[in-house]
């Protein structure tokens, strides 16, 4: 909100990379700003078209919004795309601002994907302790950009937010001083769960999918005549599964599971949905 709030202004041009984070449209939308949307496609592994970006991206271009990794669908934009992305936005003279709560829990690896703001001078990063962390009872984040922004940030914030609380402030820092066992503790949830979720997948032929390389969330595709949200309502009122309709981001026909929940659970649940899959 606070970047958006910094830069954005009734009558900019906006193109924000769907399906992400409501705010990163309804907020330009709600000051003014002319907002185009780049939809990510199934085909195309949920990664940006970079010729339909550049279609969208010319000097009029205040900002350029994207999440990577991204929610819902997992996907990961890898540091060639992004210093694709950043040429893009050059030629424009536009911002690039890329939430990335996610970062950090890459498939792969130490799990940190590369970061706008090391990337691109224009580029902006935000993140926070919700995600990777799993310390969202701590409501505090960051951002990371060129100096001149950061001071216009601080602006807005005296206004929105004065400072977070103490003790939230306190809390985080103990947790980052431990970041490597904190992120070690997620990698071993989000990649042993996001294994076995691949294997049920894999057997459900009324589902189909394109596996996340990050992020905790998956968008998978229902091969049945129901509309998202009915199957949502009805999975939950006859298993007590709750999942999200892709029709509450612009995505019918898929529905987003989180996997980031105690194993067990996780497979006491995908067995509910499976037998509920089996009689209808």
């Amino acid at each position: 909100m606070l970047v958006h709030k910094t830069l954005v202004d009734s009558g900019d041009r906006v193109v924000s990379i769907v399906p992400t984070y409501q705010q990163h449209f309804s907020i330009p939308k709600s000051i003014g700003a002319d907002v185009h949307f780049l939809k990510l496609r199934e085909e195309n592994n949920w990664l940006p078209d970079l010729d339909e970006l550049k279609r969208l991206v010319f000097p009029e271009t205040k900002l350029i919004a994207l999440t990577n990794p991204n929610n819902p669908t997992g996907s990961l934009i890898d540091k060639e795309m992004l210093k694709e992305i950043a040429d893009i936005a050059n030629t424009a003279d536009s911002w690039i601002l890329c939430d990335e709560v996610y970062r950090g829990t890459d498939q792969h690896g130490s799990g940190m994907t590369a970061s706008i703001a090391d990337i691109y001078e224009k580029g902006i990063s935000t993140a926070g302790m919700s995600k990777a962390y799993s310390l969202a009872g701590l409501r505090l984040g960051w951002v990371a950009a060129p100096n001149s922004v950061i001071e216009d940030v601080m602006i807005h914030r005296d206004y929105d937010t004065i400072s977070v609380g103490m003790i939230d402030d306190y809390l985080a820092t103990i947790a980052l001083e431990s970041v490597d066992r904190l992120l070690e503790r997620s990698h071993e949830i989000t990649r042993g769960n996001l294994s076995y979720l691949s294997s049920w997948v894999d057997g459900e032929k009324k589902l189909s999918w394109v596996k996340p390389n990050s992020g905790t969330t998956a968008l998978i595709k229902i091969e049945l005549p129901i509309k998202s949200y009915d199957f949502c309502v009805k999975l939950l009122q006859n298993t007590g599964v709750m999942f999200t309709p892709g029709a509450a981001m612009g995505m019918e026909g898929f529905i987003r599971v989180g996997y980031a929940n105690n194993p067990e659970v996780l497979k006491i649940g995908l067995s509910r949905v499976s037998e509920y899959l089996t009689n209808i």
